[in-house]
């Protein structure tokens, strides 16, 4: 045998026995049972030690067991747990988590909030505990339950309405909850600060029949769409006053990255063709701009020249939104990108250069974050793909022997060496957690309300449950034919029949009967489309038909190319597995990954029993 042969002969040996590791390595579905237990018995071991030793301050401190108010001092960490409760069948404590807090809760206090953190972690948790505690077919129904989360919810929205009284609709990034907006509040906030609300707000309009809170957080939408640059990029922060950018870095991380998460969210959940659009455009530019495949870098927005060659956490959710979006291939050629800073560190650092291939300076810490491991279950739910649960399990493995401290999971302060920092933020059990369970939970047969329930539902971006039932996704059509039952009992309009005392939410004008006596006077608003009706009119362009217009920069903008025309897609929201051969799709990296020889019997529904306990009993404890 020439040596030829000889070495070409070991190496198929080699990577055959590389195979056969691998499928001996295959999370099997009485793994992924083990391992769904095992994420349950991480929330458990957090949310135990807020109740014990934080309750009911804002949030936990883990290494030395204590609490700390962080963002109002009204129990933000059990609001934002309520769903997980829920989703993981443990009716006893949801239930007198929802009574404690129906009893307890008020927002009628002297404290300056962020309005997008209170948004989407306190209305979101709300809105979905709400919607579930009132639901008999949730399987979570309260019997004596009598909207208390949803007036708490409304009150807060309420008190948070002065922020948007800006001239350009976009709103302030912070409110006194009992006095409003501070003469000397900054007039600067994010992109996604002033563009992460539509969800929250537009769900609590359809539920009491008040279109405001739904019109004014699309005009704050819209309000920073009509400022994008001429390549339809969006930057970083802007003046809620001027409208001027303050910082031009466009990119789909760190304060933008919720603006196109909700742009898409808001169409699948309320059907509205306008955010749709404005996705579609924002989508094509980021995909032409900012990704060099598999990253995706910051650019100026109106030149598109690479300022910050940089993987920053928060890009991690992209891949979860591109497979809502149908855009299966690029979202697998990323996560695998993103995955692979995590098994470098363990964790993903905040920062990570693309040019030096290390870690950001200053930069260096995991707070927690779910974006990866969101990305991580929707592309398993999309593909079935084993590689996902791999994947799974080597973050479970990393947050449990770095990440787990005396009273639950502190922050890592730094991804090499794994320091520790005495801080667990609410969102770990409301996403974290959640996703990490959802994920094995599909693999072992799924049995929870999101797979097995009544509706669809979409996630807020604090990972709330919030389902598109007729009520939430059909506000506008329930009531426009002859026959239809009107709750609100109100007149339908003689021409399109719908009833009047629920404008279209397009509608933008803002009338005192909705406003409380603390509420913002009537905000000026350049672009109202009050009227506006739905329909196809081949003679006008999208911007023309939707009233969009482009906003110059007034210190002038760089030639730039058009963006590529690329294949349109047809939004989606995953309920069924979407099986795709990923071979097919990504050669060099599924190769690394043989067919999962149990791929069948994951797909076979299984279901276990869940362990509960009173929160009440730990409350008086």
């Amino acid at each position: 045998m020439s040596a030829k042969m000889a070495a070409a002969a070991f190496l198929l040996a080699f990577f055959a026995s590389q195979q056969l590791l691998a499928r001996a390595d295959v999370v099997t579905v009485s793994e992924a049972r083990q391992l769904r237990e095992e994420v349950r018995d991480m929330f458990y071991h957090a949310f135990d030690g807020y109740m014990q030793h934080a309750f009911p301050r804002d949030e936990l401190r883990p290494l030395t067991c204590q609490g700390e108010d962080t963002l109002g001092g009204y129990a933000l960490t059990l609001i934002d747990s309520l769903d997980t409760l829920a989703l993981l069948g443990d009716r006893e404590r949801f239930g007198s988590a929802v009574e404690w807090i129906g009893e307890n809760v008020r927002f009628d206090i002297n404290k300056t909030v962020s309005v997008f953190e209170t948004t989407i972690r306190v209305l979101g948790g709300l809105l979905s505990a709400h919607l579930i505690a009132s639901d008999y077919s949730t399987g979570m129904k309260i019997q004596n339950y009598d909207d208390e989360l949803l007036h708490l919810a409304e009150d807060l929205a309420r008190r948070m309405l002065p922020a948007f009284e800006t001239p350009t609709g976009i709103p302030f990034g912070s409110v006194n909850l009992l006095q409003g907006v501070d003469e000397h509040e900054s007039q600067i906030t994010s992109t996604a600060g002033g563009g992460t609300l539509t969800l929250e707000f537009g769900v609590l309009s359809r539920l009491t029949n008040n279109p405001i809170f739904e019109q004014v957080t699309k005009n704050a939408v819209r309000g920073i769409w009509a400022r994008r640059s001429k390549i339809n990029l969006v930057g970083a922060h802007i003046n809620v006053f001027s409208g001027e950018w303050t910082q031009k870095d466009a990119g789909i991380g760190t304060s933008i990255d919720s603006f196109y998460e909700y742009l898409l969210k808001a169409y699948l959940l309320f059907g509205d063709d306008e955010y749709l659009f404005m996705f579609q455009e924002a989508y094509k530019a980021a995909m032409h701009y900012l990704y060099h495949d598999p990253w995706y870098v910051e650019v100026n927005m109106n030149s598109a020249v690479t300022v910050w060659p940089l993987f920053n956490s928060l890009q991690a959710f992209w891949p979860g939104l591109q497979v809502l979006y149908g855009d299966i291939a690029p979202a697998i050629r990323t996560h695998a990108a993103f995955f692979s800073v995590w098994k470098r560190y363990g964790f993903t650092p905040e920062g990570f250069n693309l040019a030096s291939f290390s870690i950001q300076s200053g930069q260096r810490s995991y707070p927690l974050r779910p974006e990866l491991i969101e990305s991580t279950y929707w592309l398993f739910k999309a593909t079935r793909d084993f590689r996902y649960l791999d994947a799974g399990r080597d973050m479970v493995a990393s947050i449990q022997y770095g990440a787990r401290c005396p009273c639950g999971y502190c922050h890592i302060a730094d991804v090499e060496s794994h320091k520790q920092d005495d801080h667990m933020e609410s969102f770990f059990l409301a996403e974290t957690v959640k996703y990490l369970w959802l994920l094995f939970d599909l693999a072992a047969g799924p049995d929870n309300i999101v797979e097995n329930g009544p509706y669809k539902y979409i996630f807020n971006t604090e990972s709330h449950l919030l389902p598109a039932t007729a009520e939430i996704a059909l506000a506008n059509e329930h009531c426009s034919y002859l026959g239809a039952f009107c709750r609100d009992g109100g007149e339908r309009d003689a021409f399109t029949g719908i009833s009047s005392s629920y404008q279209e939410a397009n509608d933008t004008r803002i009338t005192d009967s909705w406003m409380s006596s603390s509420s913002p006077s009537e905000a000026e608003n350049s672009f109202t489309t009050s009227s506006f009706i739905k329909g196809f009119c081949p003679t006008l362009t999208h911007d023309q038909k939707f009233g969009f217009s482009y906003t110059a920069d007034k210190h002038g903008t760089h030639n730039v190319e058009p963006a590529n025309q690329h294949q349109s897609h047809s939004a989606i929201m995953i309920s069924e597995s979407l099986v795709i051969n990923s071979a097919a799709i990504d050669k060099s990296y599924t190769g690394q990954y043989p067919e999962n020889p149990h791929r069948e019997e994951i797909e076979k529904n299984s279901s276990d029993e869940k362990d509960s306990q009173l929160v009440r009993e730990q409350i008086q404890t």
